[in-house]
């Protein structure tokens, strides 16, 4: 069942549904599972450890009040970074943790939820939510989710004029990040 969160901004709220079924995690446990010759009991599989970060530091209050530190237009909104310099943050896990890249999710449109990182294996609280197709990051950052309702919002904020290293000149927030129940399709 997937996680739907909404991130309460100061611009309108965007509903965001967390890929918990399309992580590599999972896969190779299914695989794992069918290829097994021995009766086993059921088990769940592991949850993604993207999502499971993202949906406990939503849980634990985390984003609340952070800025959108970097937006560039046609591109991309950041934010995740309770320094608002995009130099900070931390998962569950310390300090980083590996990335979970799935062949079969792109970075195909407006959008998509993925992971900020500064090379291989170096994701922390930061995230993104792209403007526009940007195939150029498949393979490189992890998806973990998609916009479902409020991409208005999602675009408008990416019209937001910016200053010195794309900072919006006017601050742009989350208000209150929580995980809501059902379905938050448009």
């Amino acid at each position: 069942m997937a996680t739907n969160i909404a991130l309460e901004t100061t611009m309108g709220t965007i509903f965001v549904e967390l890929y918990n079924d399309h992580a590599p995690r999972v896969l190779s446990f299914l695989t794992l599972s069918l290829l097994t010759t021995s009766i086993q009991p059921l088990t769940d599989p592991p949850p993604s450890q993207t999502c499971k970060n993202f949906s406990t530091l939503v849980s634990r209050g985390y984003y609340d009040t952070l800025l959108f530190h970097r937006i560039i237009p046609s591109f991309m909104l950041q934010t995740g970074d309770p320094t608002g310099t995009g130099r900070g943050g931390s998962s569950i896990y310390g300090e980083k943790f590996e990335d979970e890249i799935s062949p079969a999710l792109k970075h195909t449109g407006a959008g998509i939820l993925s992971m900020a990182n500064s090379g291989p294996n170096t994701n922390g609280s930061q995230f993104f939510i792209t403007l526009a197709p940007t195939p150029w990051l498949d393979g490189k950052h992890t998806i973990f989710g998609r916009v479902t309702r409020g991409l208005a919002v999602v675009k408008r904020m990416g019209l937001v004029r910016t200053g010195a290293e794309d900072r919006p000149v006017e601050e742009v927030r989350i208000l209150k990040a929580r995980v809501v129940e059902g379905d938050t399709e448009e």
